[in-house]
């Protein structure tokens, strides 16, 4: 890689030239980001999955610059204009943007005015006009009339087209002119006359009379007003001062005050509002779009993350269910692996009714197949479901859990499950995908498009590549985080995997399947076409449970195996023991272990990994449950305090379920009693979170709700006048109640000899 590009990236990123150079050279040798962030941390300077993508990155963005002046240099060359100031100006260029900018002048073109101009043989002219020498213009002009040029008038006219577009191609004209945008631009939105009316256009209306310095503007407004743009509705514009941006202008290129220079300052607003405003306008609203899309997709991918991390169940017998009305509740019956073993359909809701009858099937299920947890989906009848499973004494603990099924239908009608269930129909599948979200959410979520999973904000309006880009590292990086049972994933997870193809893990459940579960790490190696490089890059993240070396059941790499053999050895006993015995991982010397290939990073984390070796690094589940008095819209008041779930976190606040089929949204400026500039930094997706109802519009199916202390303080006075008030009509109904069991027993008396 050429040294300036190196030193750039260093420099942008505050790394070392070493940490890049190793980073690229780790990834020209096939290493994955996971590896290098876990297993080659010597090499990186300890650097994590965020910083070393973030060098990819460059890199990429760097190979493409350098293919793009290998076109630049062959297209002027082959135009007999490349002389080798202009070569080495190319060559040394670090920029896109600054390349386009020396392209520019001989990039081909279509027709233009300065184009036909030319062919009329106004170069000249324009040229005599660009040294602004003294002279009339005028007169200079009537030379160049002929019969494609009608007057001098038109033969000005040509020149100061040539002249305009001259200005329009000029690297420090479009460099002062987008420093002007960058600093002083305003984005402007208007609604159009005709649409202004329309139902559809009204979602809009924050946007019908907007402006707001373009620096200013946040991602997702942007994305809001380009949205409506698209869409018919609105008008979009960025603008800068022409009052101030023309003058700049003219200090580059006016020489004097002669009667050719007035032709130039004409020829300057003429290039300014037709051709150099325009096009940087067009820049600024591909940059402002691309970092909008950079931001939405950086919030998508850190929400699809904490989804993914989920807490899990884990190996437990579920009963799921997929709740609806008129068609019913589809149930099926899991085993610890996720295996289907029942499934039927209970009716419990209306019009059916069948209350006590799909109580009966539940309660023999749970019995019959040994449930230890039961997931509703929380979709149509899904408090309802929820209700009618938390009624049922099934005589042990059952754990009830709602199971967010966004996503779930995407994955039912997929090839994906028909293949896993050719003989079931989409219901029975939906229901078992929201059953094994629960055993685990990172391996049944994996099988879904994560765009269809809902968790991001304006994701159909972002660059649809770089966001799948984005999110399949996001998968691949949570994956690898976790770990991966070697024996029971399935081929759609095994391919997020460090150095997996789709090939090699249809390859690994092939070899599974016909030669039964894998005994080590090691049989690895004879899966058809495992070679080494791929084997380094995977083994560290497949786990074996049960395997004959505890290692193999651990994040230790298989390279560092001999390392944890001469600790044990040692001190005299098996790798087994010092997994199992604290004391004797306190008397290991970490000093004595580190070599040229394996340093202290390396050590520190086989020691940690030998603490709790393939521990699951997500949290342990919680149950949860949403309000009983609210099961409705309607049945919302402002002042409750409520419990919810974050569902969704965006850059102007954040989602929250309470269990009425209508997401709540707490706005940035109600999550805390103090400022907020990111919403990630205060809550994380699916957290337990107490809210405020601060506003109610069931017209338009909103909710507001409050984080803010003083909000709940004061919603939670209001719910205990209510509930007091509540309290005191129970007690006039019921009559005064007795102080003690003497005076019980008085008034029982009294009412007898009444």
């Amino acid at each position: 890689m050429d040294p300036k590009y190196v030193s750039v990236i260093a420099q942008k990123l505050s790394l070392s030239i070493k940490q890049v150079v190793n980073v690229y050279e780790l990834q020209e040798e096939g290493a994955t980001v996971p590896f290098m962030a876990r297993y080659r941390k010597e090499a990186t300077g300890n650097l994590d999955e965020v910083v070393i993508t973030s060098i990819v990155e460059e890199i990429a963005y760097f190979k493409d610059l350098e293919k793009r002046k290998e076109t630049v240099l062959k297209t002027i060359d082959s135009q007999g204009k490349l002389t080798p100031e202009l070569s080495a100006k190319i060559v040394a260029c670090i920029n896109a943007t600054e390349l386009e900018d020396i392209y520019l002048p001989y990039k081909p073109k279509r027709k233009t005015r300065a184009s036909q101009a030319i062919e009329k043989g106004l170069g000249p002219l324009a040229d005599w006009i660009w040294e602004q020498q003294s002279g009339s213009p005028e007169a200079a002009a009537q030379a160049y009339v002929k019969e494609e040029v009608k007057s001098a008038k038109d033969a000005l006219q040509g020149a100061r087209d040539i002249i305009a577009e001259r200005v329009a191609e000029d690297q420090q004209a479009r460099t002062a002119i987008r420093s002007l945008f960058e600093t002083s631009a305003i984005l402007v939105s208007r609604v159009l006359s005709s649409k202004k009316e329309e139902a559809d256009a009204q979602k809009y209306r924050d946007y019908f009379e907007f402006s707001e310095p373009l620096s200013k503007c946040p991602s997702h407004r942007i994305l809001a007003i380009r949205r409506g743009e698209k869409e018919g509705y609105l008008l979009m514009d960025i603008n800068i001062e022409k009052a101030i941006a023309v003058p700049e202008l003219e200090r580059l290129f006016v020489k004097n005050n002669s009667e050719a220079a007035e032709e130039i300052r004409l020829a300057i607003a003429d290039s300014f509002d037709r051709l150099l405003k325009p096009s940087i306008e067009n820049e600024f609203r591909l940059t402002t779009k691309n970092a909008a899309d950079e931001e939405a997709i950086q919030v998508f991918a850190e929400n699809l993350r904490q989804l993914l991390l989920a807490s899990p169940l884990g190996s437990k017998r579920v009963l799921a269910l997929d709740p609806g009305y008129r068609t019913g509740c589809k149930l099926v019956c899991l085993d610890e692996q996720g295996n289907l073993i029942h499934s039927s359909t209970i009716y419990p809701h209306p019009p059916q009714n069948e209350w006590q009858k799909s109580v009966d099937t539940i309660k023999q299920l749970v019995k019959q197949f040994g449930i230890e947890a039961i997931g509703i989906g929380n979709g149509t009848a899904g408090r309802e479901t929820e209700t009618l499973a938390r009624s049922i004494d099934f005589g042990k603990p059952v754990s009830v859990f709602q199971v967010n099924e966004s996503g779930a239908s995407i994955y039912s009608a997929s090839e994906v499950a028909r293949e896993e269930f050719p003989d079931y129909d989409v219901t029975v599948r939906g229901a078992v995908s929201i059953g094994r979200r629960l055993l685990d959410p990172l391996s049944e979520l994996v099988k879904i498009d994560a765009k269809s999973i809902g968790v991001g904000q304006y994701q159909h309006d972002v660059n649809q590549s770089r966001l799948k880009e984005s999110l399949d590292r996001v998968v691949e990086s949570c994956v690898n985080h976790v770990g991966v049972d070697l024996n029971t994933a399935s081929k759609h997870l095994l391919m997020y995997v460090s150095g997996l193809s789709a090939t090699l893990a249809k390859n690994i459940v092939e070899y599974r399947q016909k030669n039964g579960p894998f005994k080590s790490r090691e049989e690895l190696k004879k899966v058809s076409l495992m070679g080494p490089k791929t084997f380094e890059q995977c083994a560290g993240f497949l786990r074996i449970r049960e395997a004959v070396n505890p290692l193999d059941n651990s994040a230790v790499h298989p390279e560092t195996y001999p390392v944890v053999e001469s600790m044990a050895k040692d001190l005299n006993c098996k790798v087994k023991d010092l997994i199992e015995k604290a004391e004797l991982r306190r008397q290991i010397n970490r000093k004595k272990y580190i070599s040229e290939t394996i340093g202290e990073f390396t050590i520190e984390d086989i020691l940690k990994e030998l603490e709790k070796p393939g521990r699951d690094p997500r949290a342990p589940i919680e149950e949860f449950r949403f309000d009983d008095s609210i099961k409705t819209m309607e049945d919302v008041k402002v002042g409750m305090v409520v419990p919810g779930i974050v569902t969704n976190i965006t850059k102007f606040g954040v989602f929250v379920d309470i269990g009425v089929k209508q997401d709540g949204l707490i706005h940035i400026s109600q999550l805390s009693d103090t400022y907020v500039s990111d919403p990630a930094e205060v809550v994380k997706l699916q957290q337990k979170v107490k809210v405020t109802v601060t506003e109610v519009d069931l017209a338009r199916k909103r909710i507001g709700l409050s984080m803010k202390t003083g909000e709940r303080k004061m919603g939670e006075r209001k719910m205990e006048e209510r509930r007091g008030g509540e309290r005191k009509t129970e007690e006039r109904k019921k009559g005064p109640e007795p102080v003690n069991d003497f005076q019980a027993k008085l008034n029982e008396l009294k009412k007898k000899f009444k």
